[in-house]
């Protein structure tokens, strides 16, 4: 991988899941909509000065959308923050740079 470029696609893990936990009241805000499932699927990641991640997640029946969160490095809290959302998007959509 390349210094600053997004990873491969890989399967979300509960490390995956806990930051959308964290997140969804933001996205839910974001998207002006609620969400009856927040499932993390697949990911993708972007070191940066602390880490982007790019998330796939179920929302519910055929939908989901793509999440952008940012992860500040250790020494600045590692704080999560909600970057921006894609809606209406498609299990076959891939996660690309947003």
């Amino acid at each position: 991988m390349s210094c600053g470029g997004l990873t491969d696609q890989k399967t979300a893990d509960a490390e995956i899941q806990k930051i959308c936990d964290e997140i969804k009241t933001a996205a839910e805000g974001k998207a002006g909509k609620s969400f009856s499932r927040f499932e993390a699927k697949f990911y993708a990641s972007q070191v940066v000065a602390g880490t982007n991640f790019f998330i796939k997640v179920h929302v519910g029946e055929d939908s989901y959308v793509h999440v952008r969160v940012f992860r500040s490095l250790p020494h600045a809290g590692s704080t999560l923050e909600l970057d921006s959302i894609q809606v209406d998007k498609s299990e076959a959509d891939p996660i690309t740079y947003f």
